[in-house]
């Protein structure tokens, strides 16, 4: 039985099913920072190590622009949370993703020191599964 999880607003054009999602264990620790830290947003890039792993950073700090694709927006239920959090992916990294669903998850250990769960000794991570149908690319 697959574990619950809470999946994202549709944000891409066109689209009406989620291309990602939190786990319960994300969702707990997203609160956690979200009282120490304030509104969040999570930046997925591409690369080598740390560059593959969701980054979880204060809301703004990453500044997104025409190269990075709004992905979908959670509302988390954080306490005084008036925005929701997005989830960002580079364009090109999306190029690769795009037939893919993704759920952030938690594990233990030291994610990257951008990324604002690195001191709780967990980090987050991306597990994928393969969407079943074509979808259009924005």
């Amino acid at each position: 039985m697959e574990a619950p999880r809470l999946e994202a607003a549709v944000t891409l054009p066109g689209e009406d099913f989620s291309r990602v999602a939190l786990t319960a264990a994300a969702i707990e620790l997203l609160n956690k920072l979200w009282e120490q830290h304030g509104p969040l947003m999570f930046h997925q890039s591409g690369g080598c190590c740390d560059g593959s792993s969701p980054m979880c950073y204060p809301a703004g700090e990453f500044l997104t622009g025409d190269s990075d694709v709004l992905l979908g927006r959670f509302d988390i239920g954080a306490e005084d949370c008036p925005q929701p959090l997005e989830f960002w992916m580079s364009r090109e990294q999306f190029e690769y993703w795009s037939h893919t669903h993704l759920t952030v998850d938690v594990v233990p250990g030291r994610g990257s020191g951008f990324s604002v769960e690195s001191p709780e000794g967990k980090r987050f991570l991306i597990r994928s599964t393969l969407m079943e149908w074509n979808v259009p690319k924005p």
